[in-house]
């Protein structure tokens, strides 16, 4: 019992810590008059991954693998069929932007470019599914190449100035902001990974498990409430291009990083990877094959029933 209160109790630095980052570094990037647009699709982007990014590469120096892989496609698989269908529940979603219309497609590839990659054994016969070093590499260079198409769209001027209005502090308060961040960043990423391993062996649960629910509920947390608010506040297309970008972000960067430190084994992830796809075709199909470029209600409820059919099969 003491183990899971610790382990909730290891998301509140964690994502304490992101906001703080977040807020340091835009604060500094603003006194050097980098535009909002630059600072939202990189400081902003990348700060919303740092609780997945700090538990992953705990979870992979101490060899928690599973935790590590379950976090990632987890939080992917939440992104979707929870907070893109409860944001849908609260206001249905019209996809205006065009380089959303490029991410949706991107999220059903990186989707598949993950499946392949952990699935050694459909290409070359191995007896274990892993993703090794070379594949974390390799999904490194898609994260390379996704950043540079995003910095292509700023160039061109084809994505609209974000009018964000981010804090601006003293350079000493910043300093200490990333600084603060970091720590609780790093304190909440220990407690997190180690409650979370001692929980899984303590009731006989797997570590896949506990991350494919607990952890990665509890790291999507800020993807949850930046959607959530942007839907109140009618803009829609932040909403959606905050899960994709989480999506994308999780496979080619997070999960890159977290194998090249330490090769991932797939385990018993295939289903998981699997529901990955089938989220991500389904959201593909509900913007590009329905009416008017949108998802209605009854399709975010549908996201959400098929994730409560997935987590009733996980917990069976």
């Amino acid at each position: 019992m003491l183990s899971f209160i610790l382990l909730i109790i290891g998301f509140v630095p964690l994502i304490f810590g992101g906001n703080f980052l977040v807020d340091g570094a835009t604060s500094i990037a603003k006194k050097y008059k980098v535009p909002n647009m630059v600072i939202g699709l990189t400081i902003v982007a990348f700060g919303t991954s740092t609780p997945e990014l700090i538990v992953n590469v705990i979870s992979s120096l101490k060899g928690a693998n599973q935790i590590a892989m379950g976090n990632i496609i987890g939080s992917n698989i939440i992104n979707i069929g929870v907070i893109l269908g409860i944001t849908t529940i609260i206001k249905e979603i019209v996809v205006k932007r065009s380089t959303t219309w490029k991410e949706i497609p991107l999220t059903i590839l990186s989707s598949i470019v993950v499946f392949f990659l952990a699935n050694d054994k459909l290409i070359d016969g191995a007896k274990e599914g892993i993703v090794t070093r070379v594949d974390g590499l390799i999904l490194l260079m898609f994260f390379i190449i996704f950043l540079s198409y995003t910095f292509s769209l700023v160039k061109n001027d084809t994505v609209e100035e974000s009018k964000e209005e981010y804090k601006i502090f003293t350079l000493k308060k910043s300093v200490l902001y990333i600084l603060g961040g970091l720590v609780l960043l790093m304190v909440g990423g220990q407690l997190i990974v180690e409650n979370a391993v001692s929980l899984a062996r303590g009731f006989g649960v797997s570590e896949r498990i506990i991350g494919l629910t607990i952890v990665s509920l509890g790291t999507s947390l800020p993807e949850l409430t930046t959607s959530i608010i942007a839907a109140l506040k009618g803009n829609t297309d932040i909403a959606i291009g905050n899960i994709t970008g989480s999506n994308l972000f999780n496979v080619f960067w997070i999960l890159g990083i977290s194998s090249v430190i330490r090769p991932i084994p797939l385990g018993n992830s295939q289903l998981d990877l699997i529901v990955n796809m089938l989220m991500s075709v389904l959201l593909f199909t509900f913007v590009f094959i329905g009416k008017g470029r949108k998802i209605v209600r009854g399709e975010g409820i549908l996201f959400v029933l098929i994730y409560g059919a997935y987590l009733m099969y996980l917990l069976k």
